[in-house]
């Protein structure tokens, strides 16, 4: 068990899981570390002052998928104005029939394919477009696409739902370019600060789900008009989203994030099979072969995050493949009873609530526990084994079904039991493997890695949307 303090990144914020296969590879990164992370004569590393940047990168990273989760979790508004047709009850409108029932799998389609074509952007826009730049002009963008849809709340759309449905997928879209673009570059930009901070931003994303979840049971209990509660439901996500962006302009104002955000030389990257002269006088002469790139060097990021890269795009793949789009459609066995349990509140508390809460505590885990370590064959493994989880999922009491008949576990345990280990795994696991990235590499390229980082996330969640569309259509 690696239990990392701060202090242990006070010489090197990138050198803590750097791993070497010989003696020249060692001193070049020796080398690198010494011209790149050396504080200028005179600048002394400040303290987080009342932990003021861990609580700024938190709530950043609680926006950061905030717009994503109030989007999923407002179920009840979304069947309600996309049910809200001439002939739902009737039978008379199959293909009004079909939004209803892969609602959830066409939104996470329209979430995550643009994801991937914003992470390339990104990426190419890294050494181009300053990140406070590609931050603000992000969360721009996704508080006009929020005030569109808070907007859109108490316009009566009964008379064109597909028009409603249409749009509702175009805000989904730009809201996930957006948000993608705004993470990423956030997340790259802890890979210059001690670990610390890129896990409080990472936890942060998974309360952001928790903050949705209960932010829908408040709204759902509180008001008996489904509208009035979509209507303060999304108001919320709104003021927060003003929030995080008083929050990040006041990060820059911060001496301890100022520190880490200094900006650092690109250099040049060895190839392990150049000669790096050894003595100091010859020093000068290897700075002088720093080059400034517009685009950073992808094939060396890719292949020393390859297997963690693995891990990210697999643990996301099994858990986008299960959620939201199995596992709101899990109900409870004992929905004709009537009660609230059961009916109004069972799919908030054993998916959303269960799920944000578990993954939340899988994330923060990491801050005291990191095992198994970068390199470790048994990552991989506990990333494979979730894999189990899908025909968990299927055996419950997932409705409708229409080829897989039989429902074997005959219980409303279940399905909160595994909506907990479903988010235990996925924060535990993913957050391992997305701290160590940009700490495996050198500092001037720690952003890049983290916009890396991020395209493994969007191919896992992409790869695991468009199969949960065929998973769901196959039970």
């Amino acid at each position: 068990v690696a239990v990392v303090s701060e202090d242990d990144f006070q010489h090197s914020s990138n050198s803590t899981y750097r791993t070497t296969s010989s003696s020249l590879r060692a001193d070049q990164e020796a080398l690198l570390e010494k011209l790149l992370d050396r504080p200028p004569p005179g600048l002394q590393r400040p303290e987080d002052r009342f932990c003021g940047t861990y609580i700024i990168f938190f709530s950043l990273g609680i926006g950061s998928l905030l717009p994503w989760n109030f989007f999923v979790t407002a179920k009840e508004y979304w069947m309600f104005k996309l049910g809200n047709s001439s002939s739902p009850a009737t039978g008379e409108d199959p293909e009004g029939s079909d939004i209803l029932n892969y609602f959830e799998s066409y939104l996470a389609v329209a979430s995550t394919v643009p994801s991937m074509l914003c992470l390339v952007a990104n990426f190419l826009l890294v050494n181009r477009v300053a990140v406070h730049i590609r931050v603000l002009a992000s969360l721009t963008v996704i508080l006009a696409i929020f005030m569109v849809i808070t907007a859109l709340v108490k316009v009566d759309t009964s008379s064109w739902t597909r028009g409603f449905f249409a749009v509702t997928i175009v805000c989904m879209v730009i809201l996930s370019g957006a948000s993608t673009v705004f993470s990423s570059s956030i997340y790259g930009m802890t890979g210059s600060f001690p670990m610390r901070n890129s896990q409080a931003l990472i936890s942060g994303g998974a309360m952001g789900g928790t903050v949705s979840a209960v932010a829908s049971l408040v709204d759902l209990a509180a008001s008996s008009d489904v509208r009035n509660s979509a209507l303060a439901f999304f108001l919320t996500a709104t003021i927060f989203l003003v929030l995080c962006m008083g929050l990040y302009l006041l990060l820059s104002r911060l001496e301890y994030a100022r520190y880490y955000m200094r900006p650092v030389l690109a250099a040049h990257v060895f190839s392990g099979e150049e000669e790096l002269p050894q003595d100091s006088p010859s020093a000068p002469s290897v700075a002088s072969r720093f080059i400034d790139s517009h685009t950073p060097p992808l094939r060396p990021i890719l292949k020393k995050t390859a297997s963690l890269g693995f891990c990210v795009t697999y643990v996301f793949f099994i858990t986008s493949l299960i959620y939201p789009a199995v596992c709101t459609n899990i109900e409870s066995l004992n929905k004709g009873s009537g009660s609230l349990w059961t009916t109004k509140f069972f799919i908030p508390l054993t998916t959303f609530l269960l799920y944000n809460f578990a993954d939340l505590c899988g994330r923060q885990l990491t801050a005291w526990i990191q095992m198994p370590g970068p390199n470790s064959k048994a990552l991989p493994g506990f990333v494979l084994l979730r894999t189990c989880l899908i025909p968990l999922f299927v055996l419950c009491n997932y409705q409708p079904r229409v080829h897989l008949k039989t429902v074997v576990f005959q219980s409303d345990v279940y399905p909160a039991l595994l909506s907990s280990l479903l988010g235990l795994s996925n924060g535990y696991l993913s957050t391992l493997a997305l701290l160590y990235g940009p700490k495996i590499v050198p500092r001037e390229l720690a952003e890049a890695t983290g916009v890396v980082m991020s395209f493994y996330v969007c191919l896992g969640l992409t790869l695991g949307s468009a199969c949960s569309t065929l998973l769901v259509h196959l039970i």
